[in-house]
């Protein structure tokens, strides 16, 4: 390997691999995997919004063996406690000492399961670790894992027995996207590959280690954009405050978000720069949860997708060269 670490080539030939991976065990579409993989890149969480049995946990768990890290699930239910998350002091009787019992959190890919079922003050253990990549248990602070993504699945908030993400919490993901249901012939090629195998769940072989996430995790870093495609980006987010159908638009946190991950989409793509189409193709699971609508526009049934879309009907996308 180079001093510089791995070419944008290379990163893009490998996630291009990983992709591949993945699309052997879950049946889903190319772009949902992309912005997964877009928010592993950029050291982001993802938040995937979708009705049960729709193939999130295999996402999740796949993801992690594809990437070759450690992987761990936390089934959030309504008596779930913060300590159930992070650990706790447990008293050893030979030693006469409390130690402390790592929790779930410790691991690289964390799949925090129907995260709305948990009431607030559970869900807010999840946000140090998403924030800091470290937990504070009985005042001690200790560091997660390197690197350390949370894939979180929410069922419908109009599902019984859910709490909704507060706007705070919400902001932390990075992107928020779903699987939807595969078409016909994607229903039927599940069948073919589970009639092609023993066991329930498939696995992947890993293209990566831990070593190799982080030199990948590397490449965004380098990778420019043209002060044209910057101002694009910040238009893209402040047209969000002025539209009368919203509330609270993209905040200052959310545009630095949107900035790391339109580089790591040119690293998907294997491009050195950031072109408007990044921008573009990454607006909506980037921007529709960070958006607080009206009273009146909820009531009418407007929903994120639709403010995102309008918003990038409205602004003005900048001729750039590379």
């Amino acid at each position: 390997m180079a001093d510089d670490g791995v070419s944008v080539g290379t990163a893009s030939d490998t996630c291009t691999e990983v992709l591949s991976r993945i699309s052997d065990a879950v049946i889903t579409d190319r772009e949902f995997l992309e912005h997964v993989l877009t928010a592993a890149l950029a050291r982001g969480h993802i938040l995937l919004e979708d009705v049960p049995g729709t193939g999130k946990t295999l996402t999740a768990v796949t993801v992690a063996q594809a990437l070759g890290l450690e992987f761990s699930r936390i089934q959030f239910t309504p008596d779930l406690l913060p300590n159930d998350i992070t650990g706790s002091h447990i008293f050893n009787e030979q030693s006469g000492e409390f130690e402390f019992t790592p929790g779930p959190v410790f691991a690289n890919v964390v799949l925090a399961d129907e995260i709305n079922r948990a009431p607030p003050k559970t869900q807010a253990a999840l946000l140090e670790a998403m924030d800091e990549g470290q937990v504070t248990v009985d005042g001690e602070t200790r560091d997660l894992p390197d690197p350390f993504l949370v894939i979180a699945t929410q069922n419908p908030v109009e599902q019984e027995g859910t709490f909704e993400l507060p706007e705070a919490q919400r902001d932390r993901f990075m992107m928020k996207t779903s699987i939807g249901y595969p078409g016909r012939e994607g229903e039927l090629e599940l069948l073919e590959r589970r009639s092609q195998r023993e066991t329930k769940l498939p696995t992947v072989d890993p293209v990566l280690d831990t070593a190799g996430v982080q030199d990948l995790q590397a490449v965004p870093e380098r990778i420019s954009m043209a002060p044209a495609v910057r101002e694009y980006l910040v238009d893209l987010a402040r047209e969000t405050r002025a539209d009368s159908r919203v509330e609270i638009g993209i905040s200052p946190r959310g545009i630095q978000r949107y900035y790391e991950a339109a580089r790591a989409r040119a690293t998907l793509e294997g491009r050195e720069y950031v072109a408007p189409d990044d921008i573009k193709r990454i607006a909506e699971p980037m921007m529709q949860h960070r958006l607080v609508l009206t009273t009146d526009a909820r009531i009418e049934g407007v929903d994120g997708v639709s403010v995102v879309r309008d918003v990038l009907n409205r602004v003005e996308v900048p001729a750039v060269d590379p």
